[in-house]
């Protein structure tokens, strides 16, 4: 409904023509707007910024600012619309009440100040004032925007109302009227671009020292997930950032608040109020009708997490509205047709996941066997499952069962305690509490969450607790039968197979889970609606609790009390609670299919543990602890703590994480068995036995092994926290620690976090403030030296880190484990590694300093260290040569030992770059002969081609030159021929023969003098280079003009005066020049143009 045109006048929303043209009068009193202007409005209205950047790959920043400017909302009415249901006051009233009239007063009263956008994002703060003798009040408020809507809405005022609340109006209409007053910046990545590396570190400091109160946690554990190579966060490019504008994939819509508007309907039900159930089929209808369905749909693509979250809880919300105990049968028929129309949409999504709709139901016997025809034809039959589809089930559902009415409508169930009814159907257990069987058991929890939506309480609890003495009775029934069989195994396969214990041989014989259905993750959420419905029942001071939520600088911890169960002597709905989320969380159950489902999974349990982590442990709820840990160790192929386990179970570890936390302060050895059995991860159990690493051993994630399991990357990270959690625990345990370490070893398979835990392990072991814990310690260089032989041949980044990292916690323990490593270095590192880092750092005069020896055990730690490099020489000359020399240099035998490896390597194929690079080492040391004799044995095995004037070895070359002119005569005669032999670049020849005749040579061998002046290019040794430096000359000429272009002509000029220069040193050299050009002219007479050029420079 839009406002009447005669209210603008008074502060009325104005529609986009009167907005734009307004905009435009302002900038240029109704002359045409600029071409950039008109064409930047048109891609902020229909462009996610994203597309802009992948059409155009530059993007200059007048324009990025352009469309970042016309993207946000340019309607008055839109932000009515959302703010007040689009109603503005009537004509001559002002409703205080309704947030749109509130906000533009505050507008007009110049409340908003401090506006700035960066990129997508808006933020502002709104002064409000108070009432009477009350302070004025200052909210901040962040608005996100994309494609002219606004996208998500935050405000300091924390509206739970259903529509924006007036200081996100005010900000939105300052926007709107008053737009070129803003302060304009692009997305905040777009400026970190331009920063360098200290600029960057600057920025980020003077972030968190800004607001380390808030952030520090977040940015360390970012920190410590970026150095993680195996994290997830390393394995995404790029980084998010909230001021960018949208992605082309994301939502384009208004900002609701979902979960808001959710639990305005369960509020409404619960009232009994018929608009819920008319507010939800309007949202239904709306949401059916987002073209993105059919998008996703013709693409095979999957919905994004927050749209798939809201469509289960419309799903979980449907199945309230029809299982109502109260609605008239025309009302449920009513719905019932307009859910059987929905769900045959080709647009309406789908329920993800394999749960199946007609599960197994609540008895007091085992379920049938797993992997039975019956099962596996329905599984083959399945039909197509929508998010409605529990719904159009549960309207099959009644509630005038004789013994359901009689749970539902009293505490006290008569004077039979074990009677049945309808047959064998048994409804009492043997203490004679009431049971509710024949019903799935997540739609018998959908009964309760359904009573406690419609506002009834009571009866809600009192079915719960029917549910929980039925789940009992059938943990007691498995437990049982599984002993029974364990028994059986015991009595008869010793005789067959003594190798095998019975649990291992009861897991070969298990080709099937037992529960395929979880009840963690579950589309109806069973194990979350019981466990809100009691604890609900057991919660104090609600009231203040809901009306002030966030009180504090931290949300107040929930206080629950301990309220009786009617009819159940001893028992609470606390009690229960914490007993019914220990059975579900526990479940051995299969991961169900899809990324999605398993991403609930991870998310319902993390919900649960949050539920029960509110909770206070008193002795009471130790107790019930206990008992559920013991029950759930000995629960066999039922628990996921039991001992036979299948390959496809979600893993225990968070769970398990919770309980050992729970449970050390009372029961630590129940504590360790608990959190020892959960350290398991079976699918890869099965894929890499215990110590072997994975194919790709820093990739914590398996896709290519095991496409089916989305969450692998995850799942192994918590199985890294919970073994992270126990060694913290176990410090000054020995016992512990390494019966930990042992776990650890078998079942962590991931490099990367095994490395982590080492990390942690060392720290913990090394408080600055105590004496180091030496068991600990030891845990931390075992792990670290596993991971050392796990990646000894994947060559990384991280590996240098690593190695550093073992020789500072080796030197931390002692100087015998830092012996050990040098001793057993073949297994650990690559003889680089071991030459370069540990035998140089644990020499260094820090790490001697550190171990505090004496000089019998600081020689002992320098012999072990030089046998290691010599070690690594001779496996590795041509990158360790020069380390093991350098490490050697005190010790006259072993430095000996080093050359002579260079010296056989020489002769073996070592390079002529490694050989010049330890010659001028020699002769740095003073060692001039032996640098002589190693730069021969270089130039023997180089080649430099007539063509390579430029090549890498020139300076190693002029260089032994020198060394051997400084030598003498004697050594200069020696290595003309390998000169004249390796070299055929006749400038570079030309050179090398004018630096030996500027002076005389030096001291020969003997250190007598050999000459006073210096040797003649016409007499011996130099003779021979001359003659080689001519016909070099020589023979690159025909070479060059073979091929030579116009363009060159100049370049081969040039080559002939230096040509000439080199002739000139020959007594005869002027003839020979002349006869060579004479050869030239004739021989390529056809190339007038360049013998012309010759003819002008030479005659």
């Amino acid at each position: 409904m839009e406002p009447p045109a005669a209210k603008r006048s008074r502060g009325c929303p104005a529609g986009p023509e009167e907005r734009d043209a307004g905009a435009g009068a302002a900038r240029g009193r109704g002359r045409p707007e600029a071409l950039l202007d008109l064409s930047a409005k048109r891609v902020a209205e229909s462009w996610a910024f994203e597309q802009v950047e992948e059409r155009f790959s530059r993007v200059p920043e007048p324009v990025q600012k352009r469309i970042v400017f016309w993207s946000f909302p340019r309607s008055e009415r839109e932000i009515c619309m959302y703010s007040s249901l689009g109603y503005p006051p009537p004509e001559g009233e002002h409703d205080a009440r309704v947030p749109f009239t509130r906000g533009l007063h505050l507008l007009q009263s110049g409340a908003v100040d401090r506006v700035l956008q960066v990129g997508f994002h808006l933020s502002g703060n709104i002064r409000e004032p108070g009432s009477p003798g009350e302070p004025e009040r200052l909210y901040h408020v962040s608005i996100s925007f994309d494609r002219c809507k606004i996208t998500s809405v935050s405000c300091g005022c924390d509206n739970r109302d259903l529509f924006y609340c007036a200081h996100v109006v005010a900000l939105s209409l300052y926007r709107i009227r008053h737009a070129h007053q803003v302060e304009l910046r692009l997305p905040i990545s777009e400026t970190l671009s331009q920063m360098n590396r200290d600029q960057l570190q600057k920025f980020v400091q003077y972030l968190i020292s800004a607001h380390h109160t808030e952030v520090l946690p977040t940015a360390q554990r970012l920190a410590d997930e970026i150095l993680l190579l195996g994290s997830e966060i390393n394995l995404v490019n790029g980084a998010p950032d909230p001021t960018a504008g949208a992605g082309i994939e994301d939502a384009n819509c208004w900002h609701l608040d979902e979960e808001q508007i959710q639990e305005q309907v369960r509020e409404m039900l619960r009232m009994r109020d018929s608009n819920g159930a008319r507010m939800l089929i309007l949202m239904t209808e709306q949401f059916l009708q987002d073209t993105r369905l059919a998008l996703w749909r013709q693409q095979g693509a999957g919905m994004t997490d927050k749209c798939r979250q809201l469509w289960d809880e419309l799903g979980a919300l449907w199945v309230c509205v029809v299982l109502s105990p109260h609605c008239k049968p025309e009302e449920r028929a009513g719905w019932l047709q307009l859910l059987s129309r929905w769900d045959k949409l080709d647009v309406c999504p789908l329920e993800e996941g394999n749960y199946s709709f007609d599960g197994p139901s609540l008895q007091p016997t085992m379920a049938p066997a797993p992997g039975s025809e019956e099962e596996e034809e329905v599984a083959a039959t399945s039909p197509r499952h929508t998010v409605f589809g529990r719904a159009l089930l549960a309207g099959e559902l009644h509630w005038n069962d004789a013994y359901l009415q009689r749970i539902l409508a009293s505490d006290s169930y008569g004077p039979s305690l074990t009677g049945s009814v309808g047959g064998d159907k048994p409804t009492f257990d043997p203490q004679g509490r009431p049971l509710w069987l024949g019903e799935p058991f997540p739609t018998a929890c959908a009964r309760v969450d359904t009573l406690r939506a419609h506002g009834y309480p009571r009866q809600a609890l009192r079915l719960a607790s029917a549910i929980i003495n039925t789940l009992r009775l059938q943990q007691r029934h498995q437990l049982e039968s599984y002993k029974q069989q364990k028994k059986e195994t015991w009595a008869g396969v010793w005789a067959l197979s003594p190798l095998f214990p019975p649990a291992e041989l009861l897991q070969k014989g298990s080709t099937c889970i037992t529960n395929t259905e979880g009840w963690v993750g579950h589309p109806l959420d069973p194990i979350g609606c019981l466990c809100r419905a009691l604890l609900e029942a057991c919660r104090l001071e609600e009231e203040t609790l809901t009306l002030y939520p966030d009180s504090g600088p931290e949300k107040r911890k929930v206080a629950y009390q301990h309220v009786p169960v009617p009819g159940s002597p001893g028992e609470s709905y606390l009690v229960l609670a914490l007993e019914v989320a220990l059975l579900g969380l526990g479940q051995q159950r299969a991961l169900p299919e899809g990324l999605y489902a398993q991403d609930k999974v991870v998310r319902n349990e993390e919900q649960l543990l949050a539920l029960l982590e509110e909770v206070e442990l008193d002795e009471r709820l130790v107790q019930v602890l206990r008992k559920q840990a013991g029950l759930l160790l000995e629960g066999g192929p039922f628990s996921g703590f039991g001992e036979v386990l299948f390959r496809e179970s979600v893993p225990m570890h968070t769970c398990a994480r919770y309980l050992f936390t729970a449970l050390l302060p009372h029961d630590p050895d129940l504590a360790y068995r608990l959190a020892l059995r959960a350290m398991r991860l079976p699918i890869l159990e099965t894929a890499f036995p215990a110590g072997e690493p994975h194919p790709s051993p820093l990739d914590s994630i398996m896709s290519n092994r095991f496409p089916r399991w989305f969450i692998l990357g995850h799942l192994e990270t918590r199985q890294c926290e919970l073994a992270s959690t126990m060694l913290t625990a176990a410090k000054g345990d020995p016992k512990w620690l390494h019966t930990v370490l042992g776990s650890i070893q078998q079942n962590i398979h991931s490099p990367a976090l095994l490395f982590k835990l080492a990390q942690d392990a060392c720290k913990t072991a090394t408080p600055v403030s105590a004496p180091p814990d030496t068991t600990l310690l030891g845990i931390a260089l075992e792990l670290g030296l596993q991971v050392m032989r796990m990646t000894l041949n994947v060559m990384t980044w991280r590996r240098r880190e690593m190695v550093r990292w073992l020789v500072s916690c080796a030197t931390e323990i002692g100087p015998q484990a830092l012996m050990n490593i040098m001793q057993n270095w073949y297994s650990l590192f690559t003889p680089v590694e071991a030459a370069t880092i540990v035998a140089v750092t644990g020499t260094t005069h820090a790490t001697l300093l550190r171990l505090q020896l004496d000089t019998s055990r600081r020689e002992e730690l320098w012999a072990c260290a030089r046998t290691l490099a010599l070690q690594c020489a001779m496996k590795d000359p041509q990158n360790c040569a020069l380390p093991a020399l350098t490490l050697c240099e005190k010790n006259h035998s072993a430095f000996e030992a080093a050359y002579q490896i260079v010296l056989d390597a020489a002769a073996g194929g070592l390079g002529h770059a490694h050989l010049f690079t330890v010659a001028r080492y020699m002769e740095h040391r003073g060692l001039p002969l032996r640098a002589y004799k190693l730069a021969t044995l270089a130039l023997a095995q180089l080649s430099i081609a007539f063509n390579q004037d430029s090549h890498p070895a020139v300076n190693d070359v002029l260089w032994a030159c020198s060394l051997s002119h400084s030598l003498g005569r004697h050594e200069l005669s020696a290595i003309v021929p390998l000169i004249i032999r390796s070299i055929h670049c006749a400038p570079m020849l030309s050179d090398i023969l004018r630096r030996w005749t500027l002076s005389a040579p030096g001291l020969g061998p003997l250190g007598a003098r050999r000459a006073a002046k210096p040797l003649g290019a016409d007499r011996a040794p130099l003779c021979q280079l001359l003659d080689a430096a001519v016909t070099a000359y020589i023979t690159t000429s025909h070479s060059r003009l073979t091929h030579i272009s116009p363009r060159h002509y100049g370049d081969f000029i040039e080559f002939l005066g230096k040509a000439r220069e080199t002739f000139l040193l020959a007594p005869d050299g002027h003839l020979q020049f002349s006869q060579f050009l004479e050869n030239l002219k004739q021989t390529y007479k056809g190339k007038k143009k360049l013998m012309l050029l010759v003819r002008e420079r030479f005659g």
